[in-house]
């Protein structure tokens, strides 16, 4: 790909994601709920991946003590980040329907950029929509969070014991999690609850190696970090 392609695919894909094409509206200046306001909402909300961090620990705090004050989730911020985005974090996590991450860390429009796939399991697409949050966006956190009773990884503990095979792309989520399992196998405590943090881990070593995402990290430009959701009681603990 000549520079040129490189230069008109990004600008594409920016053109995309901050919606530079949508018709101009009117701005709104009314404060946005938690304190912020249309104008600071377009700005970064953390600029180094500790900050981007504490946002988020202290979010699901929040949520964990029924005390969510719904940050970024009103008229003023949608109608701020309309034709720009500014978002602190990028996180990997689950299709289950009971993991809803903005909610999980108490954050509304603008503030992360979600990329869900079952089991965490990473292809092209996924490893490609991380990249672009890294390093189109400039998140500065990158968290892949994995959850308790994961179904994905449910399925392939049931496989490795039953050394069956799933049918169709069900087949390569079970084995894309089957290092997982093997990793676990036979230590004790619960073998999901294992394999999902294990999946979590290794998940973190993959991407990694990617050189986009690796190099970020090397400059200090990302932290990749691991998150485990438990449903019981909403509290994310790092890995």
């Amino acid at each position: 790909m000549t520079l040129s392609r490189e230069h008109s695919r990004r600008n594409l894909l920016l053109a995309a994601a901050t919606g530079a094409g949508a018709l101009a509206v009117s701005s709104c200046s009314a404060p946005a709920k938690g304190g912020a306001t249309a104008k600071a909402a377009v700005e970064p909300l953390a600029t180094d991946p500790d900050h981007a961090l504490q946002l988020l620990t202290e979010g699901n705090r929040r949520f964990v003590d029924n005390h969510a004050e719904h940050v970024d989730d009103s008229l003023a911020r949608r109608m701020a980040v309309r034709t720009s985005q500014r978002p602190f974090a990028t996180i990997l996590s689950c299709v289950d329907s009971r993991v809803p991450v903005e909610l999980v860390f108490d954050r509304g429009f603008g503030d992360l950029v979600v990329v869900r796939s079952a089991g965490e399991v990473l292809d092209h697409s996924v490893i490609g929509s991380l990249e672009f949050g890294a390093a189109e966006l400039n998140t500065p956190l990158l968290m892949v969070l994995g959850h308790q009773r994961c179904g994905a990884l449910t399925a392939a503990v049931d496989a490795f014991d039953k050394k069956s095979t799933e049918q169709g792309d069900l087949g390569y989520l079970v084995e894309a999690l089957a290092p997982a399992v093997r990793q676990v196998s036979g230590q004790p405590g619960d073998r999901v609850t294992n394999a999902v943090r294990a999946n979590v881990t290794l998940t973190l070593a993959q991407l990694r190696r990617s050189p986009l995402l690796g190099q970020l990290e090397k400059q200090g430009k990302l932290k990749m970090v691991g998150g485990y959701y438990a449903l019981d009681t909403g509290k994310v603990d790092m890995i």
